[in-house]
């Protein structure tokens, strides 16, 4: 997507919504993904996005979960990989097994019916596949702490068994010579330890000389030497020649290990970057949580209908401040797409701007947006923002040069697939001079079929607005009496700037307020006095339709309880015959629940086979029995032999058919939508849809 100007992210605070998405990111991939957001302006691309993240949104409101929740970084391990010759320790292999158990788990969790469901999720991992070889080959060589295991191989099993039974020789040596040096009083507190990789003994160093060996070292006091006894020197060489043996083996395997696993380093960069892609789409829906986002509409053409839509950041503000955040609702389409809001200051019109904006940047980098799904968004191509002083200092621009720079880049550069936002459009100039301009550059922006809005002070846009095609005014609603804003937008009609009555409000000398009304041109002040009147008188129907609306629902709530009252009586009696009909015998309960017995099992057989003929000739003998299906057949015939079908309304006392079961009855009593029927001695109640006038067939001699 094309922006104007560079700083046009940060005007609409867009960096603040991708801060707000990393914080939900646990994986530094994820993290990336969130930092380094872009803006897409192909359809396809962004409702992937968006269904991704709604289908993830969904997961969690239904509480299922999802098993991504290994947070792992192997950009290390996965270039070690790739590297000839190197070699990654257990703990690495462990690393790397939980990379792949994590993938087998998402895996797992795409059934059959998961597939379908959330087929945007499955989508990330279509491609790939899970490869069960990776955890066995390392289970075969390591244990569940990343220890090579004895039986690697045969010949660590062999090299480990002897350094066992060295051992074991060689601390049954050292207890035999503990003791003897213990009777003889020259062990020292410390008894042994180990000195250079060697078993030794610590003994009082006056009495270093009494015992044969070789002298290791001495403590820092010089009160203790640590001496390695003479009987334990060919020992101590053989476990140091077995645990070097020992390294080297293991060594070997692991590098054998790593050697194996590098033929699936494409395959395990892949793992690792599908988990930070997950990562990043539960961030997406953690935030859309957060902000009310929801998934709506998309449409190919160029469009913007907004409904219950909320600036995202000040959502989140108000909610901490406990205060309301009132939505916008507005529409720009092919027929209506300038929107020109004017209105008092502080009144909302640069956040309902700034609204717009940033939930269409939102949508085109893939984010639910807090709007009611029934909301309709088109893609746009480029995107173009002027809001606030522009003034340049490095150029010498003033606020207005600096206006008339962009605007002159706007008129040259929008389309039909253009998405603007001007802020107090020609404002820095004389407001005649500036007005004219600004009328240019809107009749320019129409010509051009650029989709935006534009707020204004300025009375002749507010008029062009109802005569150019394509431009429509708005209005922020505005309390007159409080002198309060109401921030809510009123599409259709424009707003005054409430200049004097602001002045009046505040207490503001009469005088000097009546001095300046006569300094403004009388057209233009009644005009404004006008959309002031308008506006308030408006906001006192509005109040009107409210109560009257509030009346009526009161009155269709006493009318619904009179009806209940009234038909309580009748209902009874409905119920009294409806038990009568549905009399069942256990007999006919017990082949019910037989039926439902054989019906489940034809739909498991359905599900399984692939011959369904068979199947539906099954369910045909099941529900059909051929003996049933005659006698019914031969009933049929009979009623048709005995009655005729014939045309009219149907009326108390008359003979009629119900079709769906062909008996003949008589009319007992006609209600609403139904009648009362005697079948035989049981009066039956038959919707009048399913009743037909018969008569009786007439004998031919």
């Amino acid at each position: 997507m094309k922006l104007f100007p560079d700083s046009a992210l940060l005007q609409l605070e867009f960096d603040k919504v991708k801060n707000l998405l990393q914080e939900h990111c646990k994986t530094e991939l994820g993290k990336t993904m969130a930092a380094e957001l872009r803006l897409h302006t192909h359809i396809d691309f962004v409702r992937t996005a968006l269904q991704q993240a709604h289908e993830y949104k969904q997961l969690v409101l239904l509480q299922q979960h999802f098993p991504n929740d290994y947070v792992l970084n192997l950009k290390k391990e996965l270039r070690l990989l790739e590297i000839q010759g190197a070699v990654l320790t257990g703990e690495q292999f462990m690393l790397i097994r939980k990379l792949t158990e994590s993938m087998g788990s998402i895996f797992r969790f795409f059934d059959s019916d998961r597939r379908v469901t959330y087929s945007a999720l499955y989508g990330v991992i279509e491609r790939t596949h899970y490869e069960k070889k990776i955890v066995a080959m390392i289970d075969e060589v390591l244990d569940e702490t990343g220890q090579v295991m004895d039986n690697a191989t045969p010949d660590l099993a062999k090299i480990r068994m002897n350094l066992y039974r060295k051992r074991t020789e060689l601390r049954r040596v050292f207890e035999r010579i503990l003791s003897k040096l213990q009777k003889q009083g020259y062990l020292a507190d410390i008894e042994e330890s180990f000195l250079n990789g060697r078993r030794v003994v610590a003994i009082f160093a006056e009495q270093k000389r009494m015992v044969k060996g070789i002298l290791h070292g001495e403590s820092d006091t010089r009160k203790t030497a640590f001496l390695e006894p003479e009987e334990t020197i060919q020992l101590n060489n053989e476990v140091f020649s077995l645990e070097r043996e020992e390294e080297k083996e293991v060594y070997r395997i692991l590098r054998t290990l790593t050697s194996d696993l590098a033929k699936h380093h494409d395959l395990l960069s892949g793992y690792h970057d599908i988990l930070g892609i997950y990562d990043f789409i539960r961030a997406k829906s953690r935030l859309a949580l957060d902000i009310n986002g929801n998934f709506p509409m998309l449409v190919p053409h160029a469009q913007v209908h907004l409904v219950e839509a909320y600036h995202p950041l000040l959502l989140l503000y108000n909610r901490k401040q406990g205060k309301p955040t009132i939505p916008v609702n507005l529409t720009l389409d092919k027929d209506n797409h300038i929107l020109v809001i004017s209105g008092p200051n502080a009144g909302g019109k640069t956040v309902t701007l700034k609204t717009v904006g940033l939930i269409q940047l939102m949508l085109q980098a893939g984010l639910l947006v807090p709007v009611h799904p029934t909301s309709q968004l088109g893609i746009f191509r480029q995107v173009m923002i002027h809001i606030g002083d522009t003034q340049s200092l490095e150029f010498e621009l003033s606020t207005y040069s600096s206006h008339l720079k962009n605007m002159k880049h706007f008129m040259e550069s929008a389309n039909g697939r253009t998405l603007f936002f001007i802020d107090e459009l020609g404002s820095g100039s004389d407001p005649n001079l500036g007005g004219a301009f600004a009328e240019v550059i809107m009749e320019e922006l129409a010509r051009k079929h650029a989709f935006g809005i534009v707020t204004t002070h300025y009375l002749n846009l507010k008029v062009m607005a109802g005569k150019v095609k394509g431009i429509v005014n708005a209005a922020m609603g505005f309390d007159e009496e409080n002198l309060a804003p109401m921030y809510r937008l009123i599409v259709g009609k424009p707003g005054s700037s409430y200049t004097f009555s602001i002045a009046q409000r505040i207490g503001l000398d009469p005088a000097l307020i009546n001095r300046a009304r006569k300094l403004v041109d009388e057209g233009h002040f009644r005009l404004d006095k006008l959309l002031n009147k308008a506006e308030q008188d408006m906001q006192k129907v509005e109040s009107k339709e409210k109560d009257l609306l509030k009346l009526l629902k009161e009155n269709e709530k006493l009318k619904k309880e009179y009806e209940v009252l009234s038909d309580k009586e009748r209902k009874q009696h409905e119920y009294t015959l409806q038990k009568l009909q549905n009399k069942i015998r256990e007999e006919e309960i017990q082949y019910l629940k037989d039926m439902e017995r054989k019906l489940k099992q034809i739909v498991i057989e359905w599900k399984r086979t692939d011959d369904k003929n068979k199947v539906i000739r099954q369910a045909e003998e099941l529900l059909f029995h051929k003996r049933a299906k005659a006698a019914n057949e031969k009933i049929q015939q009979k009623i048709d032999n005995k009655f005729e079908e014939i045309k009219g309304d149907v009326k108390v006392g008359d003979r009629v058919k119900i079709r769906t079961n062909n008996q003949v009855g008589k009319v007992l009593e006609l209600r609403a939508k139904a009648a009362v029927v005697q079948v035989g001695n049981i009066p039956i109640q038959v919707k009048l849809s399913d009743l037909v006038l018969v008569q009786e067939r007439q004998k031919v001699e």
